[in-house]
């Protein structure tokens, strides 16, 4: 794929990043399956490399509710005090499932309270803080980047019993062969992979640094909405289990209707005040909103894709998505982060690569 290896390499030279590892498959046949640069400096970075994904993990905690969902565990609009009655503190008793998959809850930029906090302080921290003022729930949004990820994972915690990261290792990632990937990595883990855990770099000046986004990197608490790792591959391959209706290599994760119902637009023509752009939403992941503005729509799947994309980014640093109508896959993750202007025109030209080497730059026939 000559363009996509040249912004790649353009990127690299930019020094944006030191590498970025790329899986790209069609009608789930891979196409490209590479890294391209270090992991870190002196190491080459490859396909086999555990990359950082950041945010790009959240849709894996809407399909770990949506299991339960299947099993009747809970309704989408139940109001989380059901399941975690603290929650429902200082105006968030209106706050339901539906809205933490669709960012509209209203408690945005509710963090850990220090960095040594445990998993139940933190619950009990975010159980505490106010509704953000004028904030009628479902009638506003803004991306909510750690609060509302950590609610939804004490959600399947209090409702099966076992920590979040061990049911999406237990119930997602190991039964469809993703034994490298993980949101919430044991340290034991961490260590055994030697060097292929890839690393995290602020580039904003040119000269990486280790990056206070990685939080497992500097010893905190893993964030649920922000701690995946593990090769793009792998996380391609959880797209082709969303692009063949819920089940890949013999193995069900949920049935069509919950696919198609988890992909569906819940969240039409709204501004996201986090963002400050209109985009479309729906349960946990981010659909294609070009329609608003291709060149300016944050975090966006490239001007080439069909209306029908939907997928999740990274913080300045990675993108999954799945193009339904081209039978498309592309995972992609670098391990440098730029400052969020200049990823965004990394990533726009990195995806429109991608479909100018796949010759998809021609919308889709009918």
């Amino acid at each position: 794929m000559p363009r996509t290896t040249a912004a790649v390499t353009a990127g690299i030279g930019a020094g944006l990043h030191l590498g970025v590892q790329v899986y790209v498959s069609v009608r789930g046949e891979p196409v490209a399956d590479v890294g391209l640069g270090q992991a870190r400096p002196g190491v080459p970075l490859t396909a086999d490399t555990l990359m950082v994904w950041m945010s790009s993990c959240k849709p894996v905690g809407a399909v770990a509710v949506a299991r339960l969902w299947e099993r009747g565990a809970l309704a989408l609009d139940d109001p989380v005090s059901r399941v975690i009655p603290e929650f429902g503190r200082n105006g968030k008793d209106a706050v339901t499932v539906r809205h933490l998959l669709t960012h509209t809850g209203g408690f945005r930029f509710v963090e850990s309270p220090r960095r040594d906090a445990t998993w139940d302080e933190v619950i009990a921290h975010i159980g505490a803080a106010p509704l953000e003022p004028r904030w009628v729930p479902g009638r506003r949004a803004g991306y909510h980047p750690s609060s509302s990820w950590y609610v939804l994972a004490e959600i399947v915690r209090r409702l099966d019993g076992r920590p979040y990261a061990q049911f999406v290792r237990d119930e997602i990632f190991e039964p469809l062969g993703l034994h490298d990937s993980w949101i919430g990595m044991p340290p034991g883990r961490a260590r055994a992979y030697g060097d292929r855990l890839g690393a995290l770099y602020d580039t904003t000046d040119g000269e990486p640094r280790p990056s206070p986004l990685d939080a497992e990197a500097l010893g905190w608490l893993y964030r649920p909405g922000g701690s995946g790792r593990g090769p793009a591959r792998e996380l391609g391959r959880w797209y082709e289990m969303l692009l063949t209706a819920g089940a890949r290599g013999g193995v069900r994760i949920l049935t069509p209707q919950t696919v198609e119902a988890l992909t569906a637009h819940h969240r039409v023509g709204m501004v996201d005040e986090t963002f400050r752009h209109v985009i479309d939403w729906g349960l946990g992941f981010i659909l294609d909103s070009n329609r608003y503005g291709a060149d300016t729509v944050p975090y966006g799947y490239g001007p080439y894709c069909s209306a029908r994309t939907f997928g999740h980014s990274g913080a300045e640093s990675s993108t999954a998505f799945c193009d339904p109508e081209r039978g498309l896959v592309v995972a992609w993750a670098a391990n440098g982060t730029p400052g969020d202007a200049r990823h965004q025109v990394r990533a726009r030209a990195l995806n429109a690569a991608i479909y100018e080497d796949l010759g998809f730059a021609a919308p889709p026939g009918p």
